[in-house]
């Protein structure tokens, strides 16, 4: 854990990043110098840059010194999906929880940015999947058609936070793809709901449509249990 002098510094970078100080790219002064003008030893700096390297805000390059990073969302929430990850077996409930909670609205944003080329590729993704077709054929394709749309939010950080989230969650859909008979055709279903609202440019039916088709897999795993472990 962290002591209170290296959460000090860990506090004073960030805030030279949020104010300007440091931009993106940027090489961070020498360590004498950055120890100096925060106020505490060098040792808690240190412990601050890696800290801060874990999360991506830093970049410590052997030789060379220690640069701010782009700060895309993707790199900023790489550590959320290694953490996702490593909980994902107990926590597949929660993780639908917070999809459901925050996948509609980015659905609802993305409806006005999804252009004709996207509908046509939705369209394709759904073309692809049939009764016939394997559960973890469904799941790759269920995984592209959120995707997608997701893409198309204007909010970067949300779109990426769902991407780790979808991700996290495939385990779980080929879980109840197997155990669920009517999985396929529900799947191909709510979709086509949602496709339609959006190529009908009707935000709000997309944003409950998607609300009710995370809904539908999360109550199943409350009712049905997570899936056994590998």
């Amino acid at each position: 854990m962290a002591s209170a002098v290296t959460d000090r510094a860990i506090t004073a970078i960030k805030q030279m990043v949020v104010e300007g100080t440091l931009k993106p790219g940027d090489r961070l002064p020498p360590e004498k110098e950055l120890s100096e003008r925060i106020g505490v030893s060098r040792n808690s700096l240190r412990e601050a840059v890696k800290a801060l390297s874990v999360i991506r805000v830093l970049d410590v390059r052997q030789g060379d010194g220690t640069y701010v990073t782009a700060l895309e969302p993707e790199q900023l929430l790489e550590s959320l999906a290694f953490v996702l990850d490593l909980h994902q077996d107990a926590s597949y409930v929660e993780i639908l929880e917070i999809r459901r909670l925050l996948e509609p609205v980015a659905v609802e944003q993305a409806c006005l940015h999804l252009t004709d080329e996207d509908f046509a590729q939705l369209e394709r993704i759904m073309e692809d999947i049939d009764a016939s077709s394997g559960i973890e054929e469904l799941v790759e394709a269920d995984v592209a058609f959120h995707r997608l749309i997701n893409d198309r939010c204007p909010n970067d950080y949300l779109s990426t936070l769902l991407d780790s989230l979808g991700g996290s969650t495939a385990r779980a859909r080929i879980w109840r793809g197997l155990t669920d008979g009517s999985a396929v055709e529900r799947t191909l279903s709510e979709h086509r709901r949602i496709l339609d609202a959006l190529k009908s440019r009707r935000p709000d039916l997309a944003r409950i449509y998607a609300a009710a088709h995370v809904a539908g897999v999360e109550s199943w795993l409350l009712h049905e249990g997570e899936p056994p472990a590998e």
